[in-house]
């Protein structure tokens, strides 16, 4: 009697901002933080800036590092149920006309070949899962915070960053049966570079100087993402996407304050 042939399980990973949407974010929240009094004027002129350099370019790992532990801090004490009301009320408004219309059709052809799809970023968890559902993934992982008393710590419980992104596609290979070897990838920074090499179909989009350095080596695939849509164009949204919000996303956060301050030290020298 044979045994029958199971196909592989396949995932595609897509990272977030700059991938699936055209900017940060996290960072597309300051005004509504600012206006709830979670920042002050100065955090959001940090955020422009910040908004500004990371469209353009990004930052590095170095960078990235140096500026967590700052927006760590600015972060602690704040009112967890504050922060999920300001997201739910504004989530949709904000990241709706951001979504790439090339990434809502390469979700949807992933979908139509019984792909799961995952969203992956350092932003956090409870911002990149509505995002995720908005867009139709089956899975999303992001930055966890830790909150005690209703408040954040400034404590970090995992950061999806750099190497842990390839840890959580490890993880939910494992957990779902993926072979990620049968599995796709799509970034733009070169610190997602374990994210990209985790599986056998990496593809970079809008990559950065590095990132597209890498993929001219080694014959990856560059995509260019250049329309966003509005997804109420493309999908219907389900009531109650945006509840449950209890994080800032930090790690996006972080990305762009570091952008924010590579950017001054650019302007010293």
């Amino acid at each position: 009697m044979l045994t029958p042939v199971h196909e592989p399980r396949i995932a595609a990973f897509f990272d977030l901002d700059k991938t699936v949407i055209a900017r940060s974010s996290t960072l597309a929240f300051s005004r509504p933080f600012f206006q709830g009094g979670l920042i002050n004027r100065r955090g959001v002129l940090k955020s422009a800036y910040a908004q500004f350099v990371f469209a353009a370019s990004g930052a590095d790992a170095d960078q990235v590092e140096r500026m967590r532990a700052h927006l760590t801090t600015l972060c602690t004490g704040w009112d967890v149920e504050q922060v999920r009301a300001i997201v739910e009320e504004t989530l949709h408004d904000i990241v709706d006309p951001l979504v790439y219309a090339e990434a809502a059709e390469l979700v949807a052809e992933h979908r139509a070949k019984g792909h799961d799809v995952v969203v992956v970023s350092a932003s956090g968890a409870e911002i990149v899962a509505p995002i995720g559902r908005m867009i139709g993934a089956t899975h999303s992982v992001g930055t966890r915070m830790v909150a005690v008393d209703g408040r954040y710590t400034g404590e970090i419980d995992f950061y999806c960053y750099g190497e842990n992104k390839a840890a959580a596609m490890r993880e939910l290979a494992d957990a779902h049966g993926y072979d990620l070897a049968a599995c796709h990838a799509y970034s733009d920074s070169s610190t997602d570079l374990p994210m990209l090499e985790a599986v056998g179909h990496p593809s970079v989009v809008n990559p950065d100087r590095a990132l597209r350095r890498v993929a001219a080596e080694r014959g990856w695939p560059v995509l260019a993402f250049s329309k966003p849509i509005s997804l109420r164009s493309r999908f219907t949204v389900p009531s109650g996407t945006a509840v449950a919000v209890t994080a800032i996303g930090l790690g996006a956060v972080a990305t762009a304050g570091a952008a924010w301050y590579g950017y001054h030290r650019r302007k010293r020298r």
